[in-house]
């Protein structure tokens, strides 16, 4: 007689892996999730630029180091790109809009595809996340880094208004969805957060997350050009140094290291957790 099918993203693998505690909730992931991003938002706004002049001046200072490494390296480009495109304002609204939405649709996305197809996958992928935006918070709390936007920017209180910087603050002009320099948004925020890259960290995190479930030829390829699009973004609208976007490579790096301990601790299915959970 023929043996019943298995779904394979359900099956426990009893000899290796001991019970889980709590299964999976969606109620309980979202707290998880909002309590996670508010503590993050909460401990990365009390560093940088909230603490004044002091650190305004450490940003600056690392940001020439940052410009100095690439120039020595022969790959200081971020003005160059962002001069070739600046004109065009259409061009320019649309990766501010990119920068500003994508970093968080994208990952909400592969977040809740996982959580409903593909549990196990989940489980690590949501552990490997929250490790790696743990470990940014360590660069933004002890390396500040001023953004290209900012070395030129002689409006906001947080501009070095230094000669020599041709960067254009692309959120202020042409605009986008939103603006660092508009009211709430420019207290609230740390100016500069910049090392390493969330956003290049979160999309890499996207594609290793999405791309070996997904069927469709198109979407493979949109989730694997998805990183590439998200560096052009950061560069473009001088939101990052392409320097940054290293460091959140090491970052994700970092977090995928520390997820299966993680995912330990945390509520999810039974089994392996590694990236071959799917």
């Amino acid at each position: 007689m023929q043996e019943p099918a298995v779904d394979t993203d359900l099956a426990i693998d009893d000899a290796t892996s001991p019970p889980t505690r709590h299964p999976l909730r969606w109620w309980v992931e979202i707290l998880l999730t909002l309590g996670f991003y508010i503590i993050y938002s909460g401990i990365r706004n009390q560093f940088g630029s909230a603490l004044g002049d002091k650190v305004k001046n450490s940003a600056f200072d690392n940001a020439i180091v940052v410009i100095d490494v690439e120039k020595a390296l022969g790959l200081y480009v971020e003005e160059w790109v962002q001069a070739q495109f600046i004109a065009w304002d259409w061009f320019v609204v649309f990766w501010n809009v990119f920068y500003g939405s994508f970093h968080f649709i994208v990952t909400i996305f592969a977040m809740v595809f996982m959580f409903a197809r593909y549990p196990r996958r989940y489980a690590f992928m949501r552990s490997a996340l929250c490790a790696t935006t743990t470990v940014a918070l360590v660069g933004f709390a002890f390396y500040p880094l001023m953004p290209p936007r900012l070395l030129s920017n002689c409006v906001s209180q947080y501009g070095a208004c230094q000669p020599g910087h041709d960067y254009i603050d692309t959120l202020v002009h042409p605009g986008g969805l939103w603006s660092f320099e508009s009211g709430t948004m420019e207290t609230i925020s740390n100016q500069y957060a910049a090392m390493p890259s969330l956003h290049v960290a979160w999309a890499l995190w996207s594609t290793i997350a999405l791309y070996p479930v997904l069927r469709s030829r198109w979407a493979r390829l949109s989730i694997a050009a998805y990183p590439a699009l998200t560096m052009f973004a950061i560069v473009v609208t001088a939101n990052h140094y392409w320097i940054d976007a290293i460091g959140g490579v090491v970052a994700l790096g970092a977090g995928l290291a520390l997820a299966r301990p993680l995912a330990r601790l945390l509520p999810g299915p039974a089994g392996t957790l590694s990236l071959d959970a799917a």
